[in-house]
């Protein structure tokens, strides 16, 4: 089924079990997906899978995931910042953050600073391999960047990147 046919499909959805009550086999692309249809989150959601996973697909040889590339994108752009800034700006809760930081730091991208104003607070810097490593993951994801583009059109990626600047 196209995305046009998905976006107009209001059937409703089939019956999970067949008269005898056993489950009866149905091609993903038949079911409907009734009020679905019209709901922008799952709608989202789904362009938020492959997004996802064409990002993993193309950054996969550099195992690097889109949170991980994230937090060395600000620190890379922000030296010296916080913990608490980056899982704040990011919106990731502290505790992930933590440990994300500390797979980028076991990789040797990553290094943790006690800060000089506040020694309970770390200022994170990429390392020199990070620098070099974090400009390979741009060249990639902008590859991405490309995919997305072919999937949806330039001038809808741009009409979705406007949309979508209100919540970044």
């Amino acid at each position: 089924m196209t995305a046009s046919a998905a976006r107009a499909d209001t059937r409703p959805s089939p019956r999970k079990r067949a008269g005898n009550g056993t489950a009866r086999r149905i091609d993903a692309d038949e079911i409907g997906l009734d009020a679905l249809v019209g709901h922008a989150g799952y709608a989202v959601r789904r362009f938020q899978i492959w997004i996802f996973q064409d990002f993993i697909r193309t950054l996969g040889d550099v195992d690097i995931r889109p949170t991980q590339y994230s937090v060395l994108t600000v620190i890379g752009a922000n030296p010296g910042l916080s913990q608490m800034a980056v899982a704040k700006r990011l919106g990731i809760e502290r505790a992930r953050l933590v440990h994300l930081l500390d797979s980028l730091e076991q990789r040797k991208l990553v290094k943790r600073i006690k800060s000089k104003a506040d020694r309970r607070s770390h200022a994170l810097h990429l390392t020199t391999p990070g620098e070099t490593a974090l400009a390979k993951f741009k060249r990639l994801a902008a590859e991405h960047e490309r995919h997305v583009e072919a999937r949806i059109g330039k001038e809808n990626r741009e009409r979705l990147l406007r949309i979508l600047a209100d919540f970044t």
